[in-house]
C-alpha cells in the first residue's frame, strides 16, 4: 500500500524538522502509541495498541530515521510484532518546504506492509486502515505543533494572547 498526502503546517521548517525527530511529539502523533523512547541517532522503540477490524493487537517494534537532512527532508522507517496478530512495517519520506508566509509545507510518501492474521483481513480494509493511520499521524503531527483550530483564536498574538510553542502545547506550559 502507497499512499501521498501534504499538510501546510504554521511554523517554520526547523520547529517542523525537530518536531519530528523528537519522541514525547511522536507518540502524541502515533494512534495508539502507549510508549515511544529513544533518540533519532539511536532509533525509537514504541508500544502501539491497535485494532484493525477484528483484531486488536498491541505492537512492539522499533522507528527508525535516516536520510536526514536537516530542515529539508527524512525518512521514517518502522517495524512492529502483534504475536499472532502478525506484523506491521513500513515508511514515510517526508519533504519540508518553507512556504510563502513563514509556514512549512509537510509532504509525505508512505509505504505500508502487513503479514500474518492481519494480511488475511483483505486488501481493502489494510489500505483503508494505512491510509486512515497515515491521516491520523500527520493531521495530529499538525495539531501538536498549530494547536486546536478552536484555541487558535485565543491565541492571537496581537490581541494580547500568547501562542505556545509546540513542545508548551504538549507539556501543557505556555
Amino acid at each position: 500500500m502507497q499512499m501521498t498526502g501534504e499538510r501546510d503546517i504554521q511554523a517554520d521548517v526547523a520547529t517542523v524538522y525537530q518536531a519530528l525527530l523528537d519522541a514525547e511529539v511522536l507518540k502524541a502523533c502515533v494512534p495508539g502509541a502507549q510508549e515511544v523512547v529513544g533518540t533519532p541517532e539511536d532509533g525509537y522503540t514504541a508500544t502501539v495498541v491497535q485494532k484493525v477490524g477484528p483484531v486488536k493487537a498491541t505492537f512492539k517494534g522499533s522507528v527508525t530515521m535516516s536520510d536526514m537532512i536537516t530542515n529539508e527532508s527524512l525518512t521514517i522507517a518502522g517495524e512492529g510484532k502483534g504475536g499472532a496478530a502478525g506484523f506491521a512495517k513500513g515508511g514515510a519520506q517526508v519533504r519540508l518546504t518553507p512556504t510563502e508566509v513563514g509556514g512549512t509545507l509537510l509532504s509525505y510518501d508512505v509505504e505500508a506492509k502487513v503479514g500474518g492474521k492481519l494480511a488475511q483481513l483483505g486488501s481493502r480494509l489494510i489500505d483503508g486502515f494505512a491510509k486512515k493511520m497515515a491521516d491520523q499521524f500527520f493531521g495530529n503531527f499538525q495539531e501538536v505543533l498549530e494547536g486546536p483550530a478552536e484555541d487558535e483564536a485565543g491565541d492571537d498574538p496581537e490581541e494580547g494572547g500568547k501562542k505556545k510553542g509546540w513542545l508548551g502545547k504538549l507539556t501543557g506550559r505556555a
